[in-house]
């Protein structure tokens, strides 16, 4: 895994921390919050490195239990999206019909989500669930929505203005790091199901 990989998360984590100091009462993201964990979604390559780093690290019986996870979620999602197949890369399958599958299982948890609500390798996320959870401002001015699903049950965390990151620094050197990682963009269960 490429350290300054970790070190790029570790800014976001850094940011994502300082702007939920005093907001406690506020921001529902916390332990044992699902909302976020459900439905395929895209990661890197970069991130499946991270995550399949993180998986390793299990106990056994855990990652037989994400495993099982991943391969059942797979089979659902080749259902929806046939002929598609290992190394599930998300480009090849296209945008559109990516999305159309994620809708179709878009209550499905997370192959790594535990069943106490916790994320089985937290430290070992993607880059994609570290993003979701507040509304994000850009230096180049630009307002990334908050992208929580229950965000709506919680006014003043929904009406929080957008939260300063030096956000273009930050995508340049995702960029950097990515061209000099392998392989494609998939999904985290693909890599759950190899754990």
């Amino acid at each position: 895994m490429s350290e300054r990989y970790r070190i790029l998360l570790e800014r976001l984590d850094t940011w994502f921390a300082e702007a939920t100091k005093g907001r406690e009462g506020v921001i529902p993201c916390r332990s044992g919050c699902t909302a976020c964990c459900h439905g395929p979604f895209d990661i890197s390559p970069a991130d499946a490195e991270l995550l399949q780093e993180g998986l390793a690290l299990l106990p056994a019986d855990q990652r037989t239990d994400i495993r099982g996870r991943g391969a059942r979620l797979l089979a659902k999602m080749q259902a929806l999206a046939p002929g598609w197949d290992a190394p599930w890369d998300v480009d090849e399958l296209g945008e559109e019909a990516f999305d159309e599958m994620a809708e179709g299982l878009v209550a499905e948890p997370c192959p790594v989500l535990g069943d106490d609500g916790r994320c089985r390798a937290y430290a070992h996320r993607p880059l994609v669930c570290r993003l979701i959870g507040l509304p994000m401002l850009t230096d180049l001015g630009d307002a990334l929505p908050n992208a929580c699903p229950i965000q709506e049950q919680f006014p003043v965390y929904a009406a929080l203005a957008a939260i300063p990151f030096a956000y273009e620094a930050f995508a340049a050197e995702e960029l950097a790091i990515l061209a000099e990682t392998d392989g494609v963009e998939t999904t985290i269960a693909a890599v759950a199901a190899e754990a």
